[in-house]
């Protein structure tokens, strides 16, 4: 089972986060954050990763610590669930629509972190969540899940659609990435021999 559990805590944050990367997209997401709750349930949804997060944060201050220490947990999560990569695709991407925002996403577990995030929301907020958290999050996630993580706005005025559209191009992209490949599921996918 390619599951894993991981918790983090400290003085700003106390967070559990549970994945199963063989799941079927069930989530339960609770960070008090009432937007990156729904851009998670997003993610989990399209990677068919079934997802628990629960975060309990200094939001009297304001959602950044939060966001990405939840970004570091979940990372975490699933670098360990992956183990050592034997037999998955390694690479993921796609191109995601959504109403006017159309986002491209390429991703690499190549254990190697490397973020390049060109969203450029065009608000500052939506609704109360401050818009450069969704770069946070992602730099979070790659840094902590060892993924080279390219997402780029192709087109998009409406930041909410942008943001969604990124969550779920990311979401499709690592489920590709995680599949077993047939023609080689007792392989580490690299000439190297390991990722």
């Amino acid at each position: 089972m390619r599951t894993a559990q991981v918790t983090r805590k400290t003085a700003e944050t106390d967070i559990t986060v549970e994945i199963n990367l063989d799941g079927t997209g069930r989530y339960d997401n609770q960070t008090g954050v009432g937007f990156f709750d729904h851009m998670l349930d997003q993610l989990a949804r399209h990677a068919l990763i079934d997802m628990k997060i629960r975060a309990e944060g200094d939001l009297h201050i304001d959602d950044h610590h939060t966001v990405e220490d939840t970004g570091i947990a979940l990372g975490q999560a699933l670098a360990q669930a992956v183990g050592d990569k034997r037999g998955i695709r390694r690479y993921g991407d796609c191109h995601l629509a959504m109403d006017d925002a159309q986002v491209r996403c390429a991703l690499d577990l190549s254990g190697r972190p490397y973020l390049i995030c060109n969203l450029d929301l065009p608000t500052q907020k939506i609704g109360s969540f401050d818009c450069e958290l969704v770069r946070e999050f992602f730099q979070a996630l790659s840094t902590h899940g060892g993924i080279t993580l390219h997402i780029d706005r192709l087109h998009g005025f409406n930041s909410h659609h942008i943001a969604e559209a990124a969550f779920k191009a990311v979401a499709r992209a690592l489920r590709i990435a995680l599949e077993t490949d047939p023609r080689t599921s007792d392989a580490i996918p690299s000439t190297k021999g390991a990722l």
